[in-house]
């Protein structure tokens, strides 16, 4: 199978038929694809862990009025921590996608954000979502996803509960008009 256009550095959209799995209604930020596969993460699918409890484990100073919401990045490495963010900043493990979306790995980016020195735009993931060689070009051929050009409001300002709908009127698309019948030509 002939591989799709890269498609990093876009935002995808669930579609209807992923209804009932993990990403149903997801908005995933896609930070690579290639020929070897793509990783992604969700960003509207909020974690029930405090952003309190992760500093105290890993023993990072945190004001107390700075406690962002953590998001399911995706099913995979839920163990591992991700942080998209708009300014560069000077961290250990950070990679360059715009002017506005940096992913950083490192510890230095959330003790700094403890302190409230870090980012001021974020989004926080446990985990991440991949797949293997072809496998996303297939799905995004079986109408599973539709893509997006990401902004700074849609990663950064829209609520994760509304990044889905946001997401879709970028688009000019409705959830109601959304159907899992595909019609490639």
């Amino acid at each position: 199978m002939k591989q799709l256009t890269s498609l990093r550095n876009q935002l995808l959209i669930a579609m209807p038929q992923l209804h009932d799995s993990f990403f149903e209604d997801t908005v995933i930020y896609l930070c690579d694809h290639d020929a070897e596969g793509a990783m992604g993460l969700v960003l509207n699918k909020a974690l029930d862990i405090d952003f309190a409890r992760v500093c105290e484990q890993l023993e990072i100073f945190r004001h107390d009025h700075i406690n962002p919401i953590m998001m399911a990045g995706g099913p995979v490495g839920s163990e591992q921590g991700f942080i998209l963010h708009r300014e560069p900043g000077r961290w250990q493990a950070t990679r360059v996608f715009d002017s506005f979306a940096h992913l950083t790995t490192s510890k230095d980016i959330l003790e700094a954000i403890g302190k409230g020195e870090g980012p001021t735009e974020y989004r926080l993931a446990l985990g991440y979502s991949g797949w293997s060689a072809g496998q996303l070009d297939e799905e995004i051929l079986a109408n599973s996803w539709l893509n997006v050009e990401p902004d700074a409001e849609l990663l950064y300002r829209t609520a994760p509960q509304d990044l889905y709908q946001a997401a879709l009127a970028k688009l000019g698309v409705s959830p109601m008009t959304l159907s899992d019948q595909s019609g490639h030509a």
